[in-house]
């Protein structure tokens, strides 16, 4: 995107009330020895919408205003961002005060069905998302192996919390060699709706994009990605039955259990592109794999 388009996108008015993601602590070890470690911080985060409450969110709050938005995007609580005036994050208070131009239509309808998820944390869903489900439809998009490959060599280099504290979850967004953004908190639900927030306030499509996780794949993170557009999703942990069913419905691509070489393909096995294959192949392998061929260079 070039420097003239960003200066023209709207923004709300925002806070920067990001917190350290992480805390020095002295612990005492199995040897009975002090040791200074890190900790992932941890508040309780209130969203109200033009005075409402809404709900409580724990987080990090290493980007508490990108989490806000991508959290009423993905809720489906305003389709657009010239809707939202401001956005305030008040640490004293632990609230983000979120006013809009016209207020939310429907306001009791999408609040009447609350739905609790898996997430870590405990996420969230409001209103019957899945309905919106039925309309989306993602494009086929051909992944290379060597492109698994090199993304899961980029976002291991970006788990800063989680190697000096833990506790927590991280999230990237990927097109091509580059991760676009990579966000950690202590859920990935979180992580996940702040990757969205910064997709809606850059204006950025989630088409041929790769969305990577540490957590597992629910049903409620095949619904984000569905709905921020991204074809293509990808964890170092593993599946739920309903997480592949979603995937099956909508055409996302998962991939998880992917860590080093390794990787399982739990949908879209058709999208992926075995150009890397590892010298070390399982004997137990039935069926030869799909290799690159001279037509599929570009």
């Amino acid at each position: 995107m070039n420097s003239a388009a960003e200066n023209t996108r709207y923004r709300p008015v925002m806070t920067a009330a990001g917190l350290s993601p992480s805390h020095p602590v002295e612990v005492v070890d199995e040897y009975g020895l002090p040791r200074d470690v890190h900790v992932a911080g941890e508040r309780p985060l209130t969203l109200y919408v033009d005075r409402r409450e809404i709900v409580t969110l724990m987080t990090l709050g290493s980007a508490p205003e990108l989490l806000v938005l991508g959290y009423i995007r993905n809720q489906g609580f305003l389709q657009s961002l010239n809707s939202i005036r401001s956005v305030q994050i008040d640490w004293e208070t632990d609230s983000a005060a979120v006013r809009t131009r016209d207020g939310v239509e429907d306001w009791e309808e999408k609040l009447a069905h609350r739905t609790v998820t898996t997430g870590c944390g405990q996420g969230t869903v409001f209103g019957n998302l899945m309905e919106k489900l039925d309309e989306i439809r993602l494009p086929a998009v051909t992944l290379r192996q060597s492109e698994i490959y090199r993304t899961l060599q980029r976002v291991n280099e970006y788990n800063e919390v989680y190697r000096r504290a833990g506790a927590v979850h991280g999230c990237a967004l990927c097109h091509g060699d580059e991760i676009e953004i990579f966000v950690e908190d202590v859920g990935r639900h979180n992580a996940a709706d702040a990757i969205s927030g910064h997709m809606w306030l850059e204006g950025l499509s989630g088409e041929g994009r790769i969305f990577y996780t540490t957590g597992r794949l629910t049903s409620e993170m095949v619904i984000k990605v569905a709905l921020m557009g991204i074809p293509i999703l990808v964890s170092r942990s593993g599946v739920t039955s309903q997480g592949m069913d979603l995937a099956r419905r909508v055409g996302v691509t998962l991939i998880a259990r992917a860590k080093g070489r390794h990787f399982l393909v739990y949908h879209g096995t058709e999208n992926v592109l075995f150009d890397a294959i590892p010298e070390a192949r399982p004997e137990m392998r039935k069926e030869t794999p799909r290799r690159a061929t001279a037509d599929d260079a570009e």
